[in-house]
């Protein structure tokens, strides 16, 4: 692909390297935004250099937030003694748009997928154990897609839980196997959360 400009030649390969956007995608939103107002592209960079400066990740469940603290885990409304294990925030806000859970989330960040080079080191997986281990926890939620690095997820913090008396569930399969979290629609993620299934269960059945 040959530039006339050095300048949109940059533009251009640095949108590219957003997840799906190919370069003549990328073209296209670049020639998009130069001839939108200079105001709304400024808006776009400093929304964008506002959200790697000063996002933070929560202290008690590592969602992404504004604060220390996100605002489930400082809801006083919220059952702090029930944790939903879920990869990262596209998973929260799938799940919280179905309001049938009202316990707290633990954002691990990813899943175990030893062919990515992810390993359980690479996680946020010992602080949801030292959360159990110190007898603040009555439900572990798993909540990860039904695929294979998901079920290897569960099964490895199932292993790490197991010392602990601590109930584990998972959500029932009304999400198909191999389907995303985030994909799912309200109503079927709503009653999967609702009807879960202690997680000793899924491993008989699978």
């Amino acid at each position: 692909m040959e530039f006339s400009s050095k300048l949109l030649e940059n533009a251009v390969y640095e949108m590219s390297q957003l997840p799906g956007i190919g370069k003549r995608t990328a073209l296209r939103l670049v020639l998009h935004l130069l001839r939108q107002p200079k105001e709304q592209t400024e808006r776009l960079s400093f929304a964008l250099h506002n959200l790697r400066s000063e996002i933070k990740y929560c202290n008690s469940c590592n969602n992404i937030s504004d604060v220390e603290i996100c605002e489930i885990c400082a809801s006083p409304k919220r059952e702090k003694d029930f944790i939903c294990v879920v990869e990262d925030i596209r998973d929260v806000m799938a799940i919280e748009n179905t309001n049938q859970f009202k316990g707290i989330y633990h954002v691990l960040g990813g899943k175990i997928s030893p062919i990515d080079g992810i390993g359980p080191s690479h996680l946020n997986i010992s602080t949801l154990v030292e959360k159990v281990a110190n007898n603040e926890v009555k439900e572990v939620i798993f909540a990860l897609s039904s695929t294979m690095e998901g079920d290897t997820t569960n099964f490895y913090i199932y292993k790490q839980l197991e010392p602990y008396s601590v109930r584990t569930s998972t959500i029932a399969r009304g999400i198909s196997v191999g389907d995303e979290l985030e994909f799912a629609d309200e109503v079927t993620l709503g009653r999967s959360i609702v009807n879960r299934i202690p997680f000793e269960n899924s491993l008989k059945s699978s």
